[in-house]
């Protein structure tokens, strides 16, 4: 029995470390897999929108500081009608829930944001300004005075 113990191992029984070299690699992979594969969200319109044309045009700065109001004449007219109606995020609105809809964005965004935001008017081209003065006059109350109407650039 001399032999026995000699094919015992000395010291107790331990794990083997796992290596961490590639991690980096599987994070910078799946990161870049979901950058690419992400889709931002955009609004579903409800309205049709045939902007007008401008000569003036300039480009809106930070996308991120724009609260947009759509108004236009509904895609679906045999359900909703022709007359020109508003869209807040995916869904009609009535003039007065212009002003909560304002109040409501400001009031996700960090307080020194506040003065920079801008709100788009994204209106038909056929559209009878009385809706558009309407909207105005609720974006006024709320102080909302930055004001943005969206248009296509004219080539000539």
């Amino acid at each position: 029995m001399k032999g026995a113990h000699k094919f015992s191992k000395k010291g107790g029984k331990g794990n083997p470390t796992i290596s961490t070299a590639s991690l980096p690699d599987i994070v910078f992979m799946l990161l870049f897999f979901f950058m690419v594969t992400t889709v931002m969200r955009e609004v579903d319109l409800k309205v049709v929108i045939v902007q007008p044309e401008a000569t003036e045009v300039e480009k809106l700065d930070k996308k991120g500081l724009v609260d947009y109001i759509y108004i236009g004449s509904p895609s679906e007219s045999d359900k909703f009608g022709t007359s020109s109606r508003i869209q807040l995020n995916d869904q009609f609105a009535r003039v007065q829930d212009v002003g909560p809809f304002i109040e409501a964005k400001r009031a996700e965004r960090d307080e020194a944001e506040v003065p920079l935001l801008t709100t788009s008017l994204k209106v038909d081209r056929e559209t009878k300004m009385g809706i558009v003065t309407e909207v105005k006059q609720e974006l006024r109350k709320v102080q909302a005075l930055k004001l943005s109407y969206s248009t296509r650039e004219r080539l000539n």
